[in-house]
């Protein structure tokens, strides 16, 4: 089939679902009011409460969600073929990822900008809360080993992507000081920002003495390098010390020194980007390679499908950054609909090229199943057959090859850190209420927190021992994540659902993807846990299981809670705050 017809079908369905469908949820579901004053208002203190610009705003929440996962797990799912991928991506965006991060973000804005996982006590009680906490706890401290993980093996990689990344973080600086003390309107400075950002990927990609190579400077791969670590494994851990430092600084940071700056920028990036790859994708007009079937799979896609492409369809993370960090600079409510939809849609737009960059990328589909042996080979070479594909689409605009894939692998990189240090400043947030619930006043202090949660993101990267070597930690978790975020989604789903009924709405727009959701991952994870990584199960794995039951556990703890919740009456506690 022909990969453009696959592009348009795709863009038709994400804007008929911004036009009508989530027009409808605004105006019939979520009942916006343009007067309610927004916790930006309400609360503002210039550090994480700031009222934004919904551009800005929407480019900040986009690039935070987005990270590296709706590209690795399409480029996965697209071993079982790549017609399931594409169906889940365009239903999952417009019915599920949209009404999610929609929800999400209007919900906190209607409990004072709070994180879903502080709403659930009013929604389903106190040890619900609690549950949910543990489970957001987890999924982030994943999320953090997972990205850190993968920015880490992209800078050894691509060494050429080190120094255009490395340049952004004075430039948003620079760019944050200009708009908030000067007055100066943001969009043109981020502009220059870019620019100088892409001009040294030019650079950086044809001159070698500017590529930051670690394990050249150490003699190879073969090097030695310290504490009796080779080469690789010493730039590893090099890179996810500096991760780890800079994700410190940039999560206790007031979010316009640096947070909103540089994801403005990063959000120009992905509209270069996708400019890129799909005026690609015109001039290059590729058939798409990759079996529409996978009729011999070792590993059948139901659930599977489900849990592994999570964002691009619907993801959890998304409701902890509406809930966490954007709910608490949204301007005005009616603009939660173009964020918060606008921003899922986003990212729908992003797994749909990077289901055409890998389908398109083989010669033939015996070239495919020879690198897509397996599902386990798919994991390993999902995210670098994307990067290689990109930079054949980008080739069709005449874009040298090595300067292609560097700037393929700075825009992969940058989104991974967004999401990166919004994470870290999520898990500190949720450090912080877990010390205020049980009287720990040491964790509710922003460095204390904030220690914590670097330092046990970094462990859950280095510590474990796997096939990868030293720091497989992100590889080995990675199955887990997918599982949890999805848990996480159907949850938030399920809270949205709980305060639509008690607001007299219509909850099935919620109620329906929940139990869709929570019904895969639930089955999903089942599989996993107790016949996968239990002991006696066919792939045993002890740190899997251990936190895969107690995710298991809380997650069927809280569904049987909100269930009990929705067939009861109660008072309507939410929706107090004056409208101004």
């Amino acid at each position: 089939m022909n990969a453009i017809l696959v592009a348009i079908i795709g863009m038709v369905v994400f804007a008929l679902g911004y036009r009508y469908y989530s027009k409808f949820v605004a105006e019939k579901i979520f009942k916006l009011d343009p007067n309610y004053v927004t916790p930006a208002h309400q609360y503002k203190d210039g550090v994480d409460f700031v009222p934004t610009n919904k551009f800005v705003l929407w480019g900040h929440h986009f690039t935070s969600v987005a990270g590296a996962a709706p590209i690795l797990g399409p480029a996965i799912a697209l071993y079982w073929g790549w017609l399931p991928a594409f169906l889940w991506v365009i239903i999952g965006t417009v019915f599920a990822a949209g009404v999610h991060d929609f929800g999400t973000l209007a919900l906190s804005v209607r409990n004072k900008g709070q994180s879903v996982g502080t709403i659930a006590d009013k929604l389903i009680g106190k040890r619900g809360k609690l549950l949910f906490l543990f489970i957001i706890l987890i999924l982030v401290l994943m999320v953090n080993a997972v990205f850190a993980w993968v920015i880490a093996n992209l800078f050894i990689s691509y060494p050429s992507s080190v120094f255009p990344v490395m340049i952004q973080i004075p430039l948003a600086v620079i760019i944050g000081y200009l708009v908030y003390k000067k007055n100066i309107r943001m969009l043109v400075p981020s502009l220059i920002a870019l620019v100088i950002m892409y001009a040294a990927a030019i650079l950086t990609a044809q001159v070698d003495f500017l590529q930051i190579d670690l394990v050249q400077y150490m003699g190879g791969e073969s090097g030695e390098g310290l504490f009796g670590l080779g080469a690789v494994s010493t730039a590893f851990l090099i890179w996810i010390v500096f991760l780890m430092v800079y994700c410190y600084i940039a999560s206790t940071l007031p979010v316009w020194k640096l947070l909103q700056p540089r994801d403005f920028i990063n959000s120009h990036q992905l509209v270069v980007g996708l400019g890129i790859l799909y005026l690609g994708l015109i001039f290059t007009n590729p058939e798409m390679t990759a079996p529409v079937l996978n009729e011999n799979p070792d590993k059948n896609w139901l659930p599977l499908l489900f849990i592994t492409v999570a964002c691009g369809a619907i993801s959890g993370f998304h409701g902890l950054v509406s809930s966490g960090t954007t709910s608490k600079q949204l301007n005005n409510e009616t603009e939660a609909r173009f964020v918060g939809y606008f921003g899922a849609v986003g990212e729908g737009i992003l797994a749909l090229i990077a289901i055409i960059t890998v389908g398109t990328f083989f010669a033939n589909a015996d070239d495919f199943f020879a690198t897509y042996s397996s599902f386990t080979a798919a994991n390993g070479a999902g995210l670098g057959v994307f990067v290689e594909g990109a930079a054949v689409l980008a080739g069709g605009l005449g874009i040298p090859p090595a300067v292609a894939t560097t700037i393929v692998s700075v825009i992969v990189v940058s989104f991974a850190a967004t999401t990166l240090d919004t994470a870290v400043r999520l898990m500190r947030y949720i450090i912080a209420e877990l010390g205020a619930e049980y009287k720990v006043p040491a964790l509710t202090k922003t460095h204390v927190a904030t220690s914590v949660a670097v330092l046990s993101s970094a462990a859950l990267v280095l510590i474990p021992e796997g096939p990868n070597g030293f720091g497989s930690g992100g590889y080995l978790i990675w199955p887990l994540f997918g599982t949890a975020n999805q848990l996480l989604a159907g949850i938030s789903l399920m809270l949205i659902s709980i305060w639509l009924k008690r607001r007299g709405s219509n909850y099935a727009v919620t109620l329906i993807p929940m139990i869709f959701v929570m019904f895969m991952t639930m089955y999903a994870l089942f599989q996993q846990v107790f016949l996968e990584w239990a002991a006696w199960g066919t792939g045993s794995n002890t740190l899997l299981f251990v936190l895969g039951a107690i995710i298991f556990v809380f997650a069927l703890w809280i569904a049987l809670t909100s269930i009990s919740v929705m067939r009861g009456k109660y008072d309507d506690p939410i929706d107090k705050n004056k409208v101004g």
